[in-house]
């Protein structure tokens, strides 16, 4: 089995990248200069000679202050190519897994958002991102757009390791606390990805398409999330580092992040029986890496 996927440096290709032998898959990652969000040409060209039995979307603009300045660009990227590279899958017969965000909801909502709450993003990068979502389901009915939120592993730049390069000089950081979702491993995104895209070549039921929601098991806020980076770290090493709990207000940004970020991934687990370790654990597996 072989699947294409765009980008190549983004954490779930590098988590994908490194899984996909494991699970006895072969990954192509395709991205830029020989396949370019904003050149529909160079999609069709590129995935059309890989001739793969999945496509997944996970190459995005993903700058969420910097959209509220460059929002042409944010739903160039992070619309038109995902929507050109579902028509490319349609034309090839093949299903498309489109990674998209929690961003797509305002952050209102009291409760867990389930796949069928209304939208409403509150911020550039969050509008680029539905339009993404809506442009995919119209371009392939053979889609599943997978909304996941707060992602981090091993590779690239994400909150765990910034604590971590921050706990290096400093011994005490304020961390916005109220703001509520759920810390997502990029690597068992991976694992469940591919499960998913076997599911979907073995098996044509209509079932298996659609919006599905998928982040670590439990909740937390930022603040949480910092703190069981830095238990784990003064377990490990020594090393203490306080967290100062702070409101969103406190730390101001260009983009309104939402409040509520927390997904409910019930439908997931119905239908495909994925359920994703708790983010603690995750946490640590992380962290073992880095550490």
């Amino acid at each position: 089995m072989r699947i294409a996927v765009t980008g190549k440096q983004g954490q779930v290709v590098s988590a994908l990248l490194e899984r996909g032998p494991v699970s006895g898959v072969e990954i192509v990652a395709v991205g830029r200069p020989e396949l370019d969000l904003v050149d529909r040409a160079s999609i069709r060209a590129v995935l059309s000679q890989i001739k793969p039995d999945v496509i997944v979307s996970a190459a995005a603009y993903t700058a969420v202050d910097k959209a509220e300045s460059e929002e042409e660009l944010a739903f160039v990227v992070n619309a038109e190519g995902p929507t050109a590279i579902a028509e490319v899958a349609k034309e090839l017969g093949v299903p498309i897994v489109h990674l998209s965000t929690d961003y797509v909801f305002s952050g209102d909502k009291l409760g867990l958002y389930v796949e069928a709450d209304a939208t409403g993003p509150v911020s550039a990068y969050g509008r680029s991102k539905l339009a993404g979502e809506e442009g995919v389901a119209a371009a392939n009915p053979n889609h599943v757009i997978l909304r996941t939120a707060w992602v981090y592993s091993p590779f690239g730049a994400n909150f765990l390791k910034t604590m971590l390069r921050l706990a290096e000089t400093r011994d005490a950081l304020n961390v916005v606390a109220d703001q509520h979702g759920t810390p997502t491993s990029a690597l068992d995104i991976a694992d469940a990805v591919i499960a998913m895209a076997k599911r979907l070549c073995a098996d044509p039921d209509p079932k298996l398409r659609g919006i599905f929601h998928m982040t670590g098991s439990g909740e937390g806020t930022w603040a949480d999330f910092a703190e069981a980076i830095f238990a784990d770290l003064q377990a490990r090493s020594g090393r203490e580092v306080s967290v100062g709990r702070i409101a969103t207000k406190d730390y101001p940004t260009p983009a309104k992040r939402p409040a509520n970020s927390r997904l409910s991934n019930d439908k997931l687990k119905q239908v495909y029986g994925i359920v994703l370790p708790d983010w603690r654990q995750s946490t640590r597996v992380v962290l073992n890496r880095l550490l």
